[in-house]
């Protein structure tokens, strides 16, 4: 820390108690209380640089042997004052970073100026403030923390001067002067050292990013801090680097959000770590930290921003405060976890483990602002482009999200239908490529709902898309006892009508594989390397063609072993039933889908199987629960 000598003599004041005496060997007539501590001075040191000392010296009575003045203003309390008490006797004193904004008010208000002497302490104090300490970092810093003590400081603009230094060392690259990085690493050079004084032999400063400063500026109070950044912001800082410092003050001086840090996180230095101050002190602070963070998407971490609200509910933020945060959130949503969506229930009420309708309100703003931005609506979305879709990205990335949100509450039995089935109709039927995740959380949720009345199930199934369900969902689901007669009918058919498409479109590549093989063969100049490529993709067309005839044999296999047993049950039961199911569902089949008459008698004949083992099941599954009831 730089600093200016002042003062030849030796030192001459001696401490004893409460009290300063000066041993020059006079006796004092002079008696200056200052706070708690007395000072046993002489009139003439202290009226020849003071002209407020000499009007109360004069003021006093002159037949006292013994004047008693007091003071009890002084900026920096009896501390201060003794170094104005040498000065004035030209005592050897050290002027640094840490005392010089004290003995400039101190100055100032004892109006020590050039009319009470040349050189006085208000001319020592400015010329040593604009020359030494506005000029380096480390001692404006230093310099800014002590205007918290002094409630003039305001009065001759030192704040803001110590903030402008810092603000426009803060937008240049330190490398370009030199400038002191403390402890933000050492000194590097190949042939380079490090004296004792802290003076670098042929060294050369590390490298330092734009986040230098981010540590030292935390040090600040929270007002300073606050002028800080605003101050910063309107010298053109950029957002995303403000933000960095916001964040990193937060989690300095709020101890919930350490606790909600990954502990696999890497960061580039060591996390300061501070006491907490009371909650009702963190409760301000976080109040004014949201009010500090960038509005723009993107500048502040997802992760932070949950971590921040989490200690809002805790603390039991101002409403607005927690409005402003879900708000953030909602505005990127498309870059949480379901790890950061699993927020505890603070609530009283404790209806739910999870804050379910926090996230319902995090999810509204984030459609809201999807069709602000220029969200895509499902008639315009064709499902082969979906996933492909840039400007999809993020719905459908949310949408992933929150089915598997629905996955990890659906166990909880406190959730209450109508909670769980808003939250899921909530995304949009285009975000969903696959309602797979959508169709587990269901099943979770009726397994660990089984007093829910049947009508309700069914409601609850009606979100589920069948004809975006995979083939291993559809499998499972035509098995599902849990599910709703009317919904694994519904399975069952499109999960025919898959199995169509799925060998219709097979044949048709493999048509034209061989056209394109013919028209290859045809032309002059093939290499060896296509021949190559074209054998290849024939041998895996072939293997897979090879399973898929597989496949639909076992199945012909079974429907036709199926179909005897029903005939001779109930001669023909199953084409009348599946006559009656289509007619009552109203299924379309398209008529290219059919290229064979054999295939779809076979293929009504299973489905006529299954659906008989479906309501088999079902109506078993409905007397054991009345049974159990």
């Amino acid at each position: 820390m730089a600093c200016m000598k002042l003062g030849s003599k030796s030192n001459a004041f001696q401490r004893q108690g409460q009290a300063w005496f000066c041993t020059t060997g006079l006796p004092s007539d002079i008696v200056v209380e200052v706070e708690e501590m007395s000072f046993h001075l002489h009139k003439f040191p202290l009226l020849s640089r003071s002209g407020v000392m000499e009007r109360l010296i004069a003021e006093v009575s002159e037949g006292d042997k013994k004047c008693v003045i007091c003071l009890p203003k002084i900026p920096g309390g009896a501390k201060t004052f003794e170094l104005v008490a040498k000065f004035c006797y030209g005592v050897k004193l050290e002027l640094t970073a840490s005392n010089v904004v004290y003995l400039r008010y101190a100055s100032e208000q004892l109006e020590m100026t050039e009319e009470y002497g040349e050189g006085n302490l208000g001319t020592q104090t400015e010329t040593f403030l604009n020359q030494v300490v506005l000029r380096n970092w480390k001692d404006s810093l230093k310099a800014l923390q002590t205007c918290d003590d002094i409630s003039c400081a305001e009065e001759h603009h030192v704040t803001k001067r110590c903030i402008e230094s810092l603000t426009t060392k803060a937008c240049t690259d330190p490398n370009l002067f030199g400038w002191p990085m403390m402890e933000h690493g050492p000194m590097q050079s190949p042939g380079g050292s490090v004296m004792w004084n802290g003076i670098s032999t042929g060294a050369i400063p590390k490298h330092s990013s734009s986040d230098w400063w981010y540590e030292d500026v935390s040090t600040l109070s929270l007002p300073l801090y606050k002028r800080l950044i605003s101050t910063m912001e309107s010298h053109g800082i950029r957002l995303e680097i403000l933000a960095g410092s916001v964040a990193l003050y937060a989690k300095k001086y709020l101890p919930g959000l350490n606790r909600h840090q990954g502990a696999n996180e890497s960061t580039s230095r060591s996390m300061p770590v501070t006491l907490g101050a009371p909650p009702e002190e963190q409760k301000v602070l976080l109040e004014e930290i949201d009010e500090l963070l960038p509005v723009q998407k993107g500048l502040v971490p997802t992760k932070f921003l949950f971590g921040l609200l989490r200690t809002a509910m805790i603390l039991k933020a101002n409403p607005s405060c927690l409005a402003n945060l879900e708000k953030r959130i909602g505005m990127q949503l498309d870059q949480a976890t379901l790890e950061d969506l699993l927020m505890p229930n603070f609530s009283h009420s404790m209806e739910t483990l999870y804050d379910f309708d926090c996230v319902q309100r995090i999810l509204e703003h984030f459609l809201a602002m999807d069709q602000i931005t220029g969200g895509s609506s499902p008639c315009s979305v064709d499902d082969r482009q979906l996933i492909g879709s840039p400007s999809l990205t993020p719905i459908t990335t949310v949408a992933k999200l929150i089915d598997g949100y629905l996955v990890e509450v659906a166990p909880d039995v406190n959730l209450k239908l109508p909670k769980f089935q808003a939250l899921a109709a909530a995304v949009p039927e285009y975000a969903r490529p696959l309602d797979d995740g959508l169709y587990r959380a269901i099943d979770i949720y009726l397994k660990s709902h089984p007093w829910l009345a049947e009508s309700d199930r069914e409601q609850l199934c009606r979100l589920i898309d069948c004809q975006k369900l995979s083939l291993e969902a559809c499998t499972h689901a035509a098995q599902n006892e849990r599910l709703p007669l009317r919904i694994i009918v519904q399975v069952l058919f499109f999960e025919q009508l898959q199995l169509r498409t799925s060998i219709a479109g097979c044949f048709l590549v493999s048509d034209n594989l061989d056209g394109s093989r013919q028209l290859r063969s045809g032309l002059a100049g093939s290499t060896e390397c296509g021949w190559t490529t074209a054998v290849r993709e024939n041998q895996v067309l072939k293997v897979g063609m090879d399973n898929m005839r597989m496949r639909v044999s076992e199945l012909e296999k079974e429907c036709s072993s199926m179909r005897h047993e029903i005939e001779k049950l109930s001669g023909t039961k199953g084409s009348s039933t599946w006559g009656n199911v289509s007619k009552k569902l109203g299924f379309k089949m398209k008529s290219q889908m059919c290229s064979a008459q054999e295939g779809s008698v076979s293929n009504q004949n299973n489905v006529s199987a299954k659906l008989d083992k479906a309501k088999d099941r079902h109506a078993k599954h409905k007397k054991n629960s009345s049974s159990d009831g």
